[in-house]
């Protein structure tokens, strides 16, 4: 049985995080708004998603299943779970007056458009905060919002390569410096709309103390930027950049990612004890005694002998057989993926693959949340909803 036979009994029946009680009017799109509002919405807020009538692009971006009942994108399945939603064209007074009532009944709104948008809509946060003091207002745009720091790029346009290019990210990652190369996730996206929930929750504890709401906004690159303290702390300190140096470490050796006699895994052994531990396993203990190698400052300066005498060993050994004679005494872990994670033992026992209905079709296999709480457990409990699928309810 492989953990998506496991993750059957997992989709919850109701929220059960430590956000029920919290309503949230989710106005986003792409990747980062509706990222962050997910992470609310498993942590038990109700969050309502609002799209245009024609629905969010991202229902009809690929991967997809279609029959012609209706696209409804992988990419948006995965970004907009336990969400009611409502389809408003803001352009019309009818509509925007039934956001306006949402807004009413709502603690915090959260949104992703270029800055100025909503305000010509007519709903943004000076109308939007008269009409409720008490509502949390919090915007993620690629270089913020004049409100809390102007940017010459404010009204420009970004996407996650932007954030990731600008914010230093794509300096520090590559084969070396003349091949700079953004990392494959949305990093770009998802960092900033995870701690653009974090600013959010935490704006929220302030308002239900004082009753009063409040603007925020994360920009992208500075999220990013702040992820890239290291390049920053180099430079001041070294007054040189941070050389990007592939899968290894520039100061710890071995630590780096080992091609296996099916595979690849990670292993990372710069300290002493992991070190002398691995040469052990590796039936290689003059490497111990080897006066070139006995401190991690000098493991580095002779990584070439190092990655030698590991690469050859893990080179003769499957990835199975690495775990097995590495686990639990040295830092180690296969390079995985989701065709590994569905038999993974870690990720079963994390409930971290969890099988949600389709509308039309089969049931799709959803990250869990990494979030992992006792009492007020975060969840999956609701399927993402069809275009205007609670417009009804909410229009009363």
């Amino acid at each position: 049985m492989d953990n998506t036979d496991r993750s059957q009994d997992l989709l919850a029946d109701h929220p059960t995080g430590p956000l029920v009680g919290l309503r949230i009017l989710d106005v986003t799109h792409a990747a980062a708004g509706p990222f962050a509002a997910m992470l609310l919405a498993d942590l038990g807020a109700e969050v309502i998603k609002v799209e245009p009538k024609a629905g969010e692009f991202t229902r009809y971006s690929r991967p997809h299943l279609d029959d012609g009942t209706g696209p409804y994108g992988g990419r948006f399945a995965a970004r907009n779970r336990n969400k009611k939603g409502i389809a408003l064209d803001l352009t019309d007074a009818a509509d925007r007056a039934t956001f306006l009532d949402l807004v009413d009944g709502s603690d915090a709104l959260i949104e992703n458009m270029r800055a100025g948008v909503l305000d010509r809509l007519g709903v943004g946060w000076d109308v939007v905060s008269e009409r409720n003091p008490r509502l949390v207002y919090a915007a993620i745009r690629g270089f913020g919002d004049p409100r809390t720091g102007r940017s010459p790029y404010a009204d420009w346009p970004a996407f996650d390569i932007i954030a990731q290019a600008m914010g230093g990210l794509v300096s520090m990652t590559g084969a070396d410096a003349e091949h700079p190369m953004r990392a494959g996730p949305l990093i770009g996206d998802i960092f900033p709309a995870t701690l653009a929930a974090l600013g959010l929750v935490s704006a929220v504890l302030h308002a239900k103390a004082t009753g009063e709401g409040q603007f925020l906004d994360v920009a992208m690159v500075d999220a990013v930027m702040a992820m890239c303290a290291t390049s920053q702390s180099m430079w001041d300190y070294q007054g040189r950049p941070y050389e990007p140096s592939g899968n290894r470490s520039a100061e710890a050796v071995p630590f780096d990612v080992y091609e296996t006699a099916d595979g690849h895994c990670a292993i990372a052994a710069p300290v002493d004890g992991h070190w002398q531990t691995l040469c052990r396993i590796m039936d290689r203990t003059e490497l111990i005694d080897d006066p070139r190698l006995d401190t991690t400052m000098k493991r580095a300066e002779h990584r070439h002998l190092v990655d030698r005498a590991v690469g050859d060993w893990v080179g003769r050994r499957t990835t199975a057989e690495l775990m097995e004679l590495l686990g639990g005494r040295v830092p180690v872990g296969p390079v995985m993926g989701p065709r590994e994670w569905a038999d993974d033992p870690h990720v079963a026992g994390r409930n971290m693959l969890i099988e949600v209905p389709h509308p039309h079709h089969r049931p799709t296999v959803e990250l869990g949340h990494p979030i992992k709480l006792t009492r007020t457990p975060a969840n999956v409990y609701r399927r993402p909803p069809v275009l205007d699928e609670h417009g009804p309810e909410l229009r009363g």
